[in-house]
């Protein structure tokens, strides 16, 4: 962001695994950092990813959170207990939630808009970075 283009949200909020940490993350990332004043990521903890996808992430929770918090591009991280962002919601109070585009349309991104929306927080999608995954990774370390 440059000092000539004002942000469009004051506090934005970005959510992920951010297991086996690569380039995408490192895009979605920088790209919501581009489009806030002050940028919180959460990092979902190892059971709620078990939840959601069946199986744990390859980096422990605490070590994810090291990762994302030694970025000088985020300002604050936060665990993330749930797949209801509302949670977090209310301790963060976001005015953005960041995602990528791959959940665009889909139900999964539907429900997520609809709780966003049920508490005035918009939900701004970036480009998924297609060629490089956790899943991707995990499958080529045969974990």
């Amino acid at each position: 962001m440059t000092d000539a283009q004002p942000a469009r949200y004051r506090l934005g909020y970005v959510p992920g695994a951010w297991d086996m940490f690569h380039i995408g993350h490192l895009n979605i990332i920088r790209r919501a950092r581009e489009n806030c004043e002050r940028l919180v990521v959460g990092v979902v903890t190892d059971e709620a990813l078990f939840a959601a996808k069946g199986k744990y992430p390859m980096v422990p929770l605490e070590e994810r959170m090291e990762i994302v918090r030694a970025l000088a591009m985020v300002d604050d991280v936060v665990v993330d207990f749930s797949s209801d962002k509302r949670e977090v919601w209310e301790r963060v109070r976001f005015d953005v939630l960041f995602k990528g585009d791959d959940w665009k349309g889909t139900p999964k991104g539907e429900r997520l808009e609809a709780a966003m929306e049920s508490v005035g927080v918009t939900v701004f999608y970036f480009p998924y970075t297609a060629h490089t995954s956790s899943t991707v990774l995990r499958r080529v370390l045969g974990g």
